[in-house]
């Protein structure tokens, strides 16, 4: 079982998602299913093959994030010191060199990865440019949309 990076952010994210899972919608869905029941004939009874069907979709979620809490390696990027180096968790400010477009991603886990807020998977195609490379260094990183040439103009740890 190999530890995996999260930030704090997505860590407390995915302890209070746990505690909504168990404690609130497990005994509305075992409500659901109790009233189901009572309806008689389980055959042909829709709510209680949906509310089953939510109950086994919750439980594997429950599963998924207990198995990611144990593996979770939480990095606090605040508490670290910044020499200009791109690390998980980092929010790295580029400028893309083909458009002049400038640009900025905090590069964190699957789990909080959306890249319409900015926040990209370090295991990514850009991800994997980026760490490890230096403010003021000039990258080349492929992707599936080409090529992309990147100046990384500054590196926070925010």
């Amino acid at each position: 079982m190999d530890k995996e990076p999260i930030t704090l952010n997505c860590f407390h994210k995915l302890k209070e998602e746990l505690v909504f899972l168990k404690e609130k919608k497990r005994p509305r869905i075992i409500t659901a299913i109790s009233e189901a029941r009572s309806h008689g004939d389980l055959k042909e009874n829709a709510e209680y093959h949906a509310a089953k069907e939510e109950q086994s979709h919750n439980e594997g979620r429950i599963a998924e994030i207990i198995d990611i809490i144990a593996r979770a390696n939480v990095i606090d990027v605040t508490k670290i010191n910044n020499e200009g180096k791109v690390i998980f968790g980092s929010t790295v400010f580029l400028e893309n060199l083909d458009t002049g477009e400038k640009i900025n991603y905090k590069i964190v886990c699957r789990n909080e990865a959306d890249i319409n807020k900015k926040l990209i998977y370090f295991q990514s195609p850009i991800g994997k440019g980026l760490i490890g490379k230096n403010k003021n260094n000039l990258v080349e990183i492929n992707t599936p949309a080409g090529v992309k040439n990147f100046e990384i103009k500054d590196v926070k740890y925010i």
